[in-house]
């Protein structure tokens, strides 16, 4: 299943230090491609342009390298903010806004469908969407529904989405289910017992068994939950 898409943790820890474009605006230049960078893959196109830097900033000249940097953990938007800084001399920092979009191939309805229908080849089409404006995700490959039902009817022309699919799954009610909590990157587990049923992103209660406590928690594999905050 696609929800979103992340860049490389490298890219969100700022290790990118490219050459400046020559002519122009070379700070935007710069953002704008190495946020191309960030999310160019096999099977995608990637189209961004960066805000030009407001001349009364008056940056100094980075002879040297630039870096780049996301926040942690940000989905790809429509509209993102870079933030470039200057490792040379006494340096600066300054965010640039840049517009994305990122196309890639999904599959999308072809016929009218209706809740509990399976899907078949003949009822999905490909179509190049900008994934920044897919907020609930998307399917990319019939592999991905297989046994998998609508949750709910939909019509020609709709993006197949994560949730709107039912069936398979992954944990049930009254199933027993290991309960994993990241204590600052710190797996910790313990059982528990699945108050509620779904599939792999779905969210549901659950009782730990040492404790009695009900927690809420999301689906992250069969038999398995990650506890929520």
């Amino acid at each position: 299943m696609r929800h979103r898409i992340l860049p490389p943790l490298g890219a969100l820890l700022a290790l990118a230090a490219l050459p400046a474009a020559a002519g122009g605006d070379p700070v935007s230049a710069f953002a704008q491609r190495w946020l191309v960078q960030q999310y160019s893959a096999p099977g995608s196109r990637v189209v961004a342009q960066a805000t030009p830097v407001d001349p009364r900033l008056a940056l100094a000249d980075c002879r040297g390298m630039m870096a780049a940097s996301l926040p942690p953990n940000l989905p790809p938007r429509p509209r993102m903010s870079v933030q470039v800084r200057c490792t040379v001399g006494t340096g600066w920092s300054v965010r640039i806004p840049v517009s994305l979009q990122i196309f890639r191939e999904v599959l999308v309805t072809d016929r009218p469908l209706q809740r509990g229908d399976g899907i078949q080849p003949g009822d999905v089409r490909t179509e190049s969407r900008d994934i920044t404006r897919l907020g609930y995700g998307y399917i990319d490959s019939l592999d991905q529904v297989a046994g998998r039902t609508l949750a709910r009817p939909l019509p020609p022309g709709s993006v197949l989405t994560p949730s709107a699919l039912g069936g398979r799954d992954m944990v049930r009610a009254g199933d027993h289910v290991a309960v994993v909590a990241d204590l600052g990157g710190i797996e910790v587990r313990a059982g528990g017992i699945a108050l509620g049923s779904g599939d792999n992103g779905a969210r549901l209660q659950v009782r730990n068994e040492s404790s009695g406590r009900v927690i809420d928690a999301m689906v992250r594999g069969p038999g398995e939950v990650l506890a929520l905050p």
